[in-house]
């Protein structure tokens, strides 16, 4: 009898362990993110510090992440990162849970210039991660900076099959639509056809549309010339100096990429332990310098050094941010801008 209750115990207590640790390696955080987007050894840290596993899946647009989180009924992920104008959306449809920011004792290191904008009042439903534009890309060595000053100069027929566009609807029409002295917000279909009409008439210099890594194609010597992203640009000056960013006059198209928790998220807690640990000052300093975009964290701005701080590339001067233009929600009018895109790209 006494034999039979020790079994009894013992295997009561092996039961309880095998639950015990197995809710223990249940702490995860499933994280969907761009590639190339969080520094190295991040996320190795972040489960260090708190014992919470990162599964960390990535997309290369933000159509792709949207399509897939809407398809699963915003379930699978408990992080995302999408930008500006697609936070609005993704909450409009019920696809964003609510942040709480009392969980974030890093959010007070963000810059109140980032926060509450038209996209997402009172920020409930995203986190600024990092923000940045989209402008022209140009190789020096083979391409004379002095004769690039805006989109328009992207039309010169000398350009014929030789210019790279990022693969985005909204940058492209952003351009199309600022040439035409409209907003890159358009909501009226007579403009974003106007701006449709005079991208035809760009079609013949464009080469590639990529938003991968735009960078590539410009180290590759396949493009001297084009759309890019800021921080692209400064990843490629690692390999190749003689690439650098330009600022066209009708204005960039800037952007902000934010964290978010899906409605469907299984972890919402570790959510925002994430989101917290991606505040710190130190973590925020590390992204900038890793992809070469700008961060929100005053906190982390001060960190860096000096040639950093004052790299016109990462950080634009509030001439150029005026003169530029934040994206938002264009609501029902997308779908006019999804036709011409698939107009204008079947076209080629």
């Amino acid at each position: 009898m006494k034999f039979k209750t020790l079994n009894k115990l013992a295997t009561g207590l092996s039961v309880l362990f095998a639950v015990t640790f197995s809710v223990v390696a249940a702490e995860k955080v499933v994280v969907y993110n761009w590639t190339e987007y969080i520094p190295d050894g991040v996320l190795a840290e972040f489960t260090k510090e708190t014992g919470i596993k990162v599964e960390y899946n990535t997309y290369e647009s933000n159509e792709v992440m949207y399509s897939k989180l809407k398809l699963q009924n915003g379930k699978g992920y408990d992080i995302v990162i999408p930008s500006t104008y697609y936070i609005s959306k993704m909450a409009k449809e019920g696809l964003l849970a609510k942040i709480d920011t009392a969980q974030l004792s890093n959010f007070t290191h963000l810059d109140p210039a980032l926060l509450n904008k038209s996209y997402d009042p009172n920020n409930q439903h995203s986190v600024p991660y990092v923000w940045g534009s989209t402008g022209i890309g140009i190789n020096t060595n083979e391409v004379d900076p002095k004769s690039i000053k805006s989109w328009k100069d992207l039309w010169d027929k000398k350009w014929q099959n030789s210019l790279l566009l990022t693969d985005d609807v909204r940058e492209v029409f952003h351009m199309a639509l600022r040439v035409n002295g409209h907003s890159s917000n358009s909501t009226s279909e007579a403009e974003i056809k106007q701006a449709y009409e005079l991208l035809t008439k760009l079609m013949p210099n464009v080469l590639v549309f990529n938003s991968d890594a735009p960078r590539e194609p410009y180290l590759a010597g396949d493009v001297n010339l084009g759309m890019i992203w800021n921080g692209e640009v400064i990843m490629a000056q690692e390999e190749d100096s003689a690439i650098e960013y330009i600022y066209p006059t009708e204005g960039a198209a800037i952007w902000v990429d934010s964290f978010a928790i899906p409605t469907g998220a299984e972890n919402k807690s570790n959510a925002h332990k994430f989101i917290n640990f991606m505040l710190r000052p130190d973590v925020a300093k590390r992204t900038v310098e890793y992809i070469g975009y700008a961060t929100p964290n005053k906190a982390g701005i001060a960190l860096l050094d000096q040639a950093t701080q004052n790299n016109p590339t990462i950080f634009p001067s509030k001439r150029i941010v005026e003169q530029g233009e934040f994206q938002t929600d264009v609501g029902p009018a997308i779908e006019i801008y999804n036709k011409y895109w698939e107009m204008l790209k079947t076209s080629k």
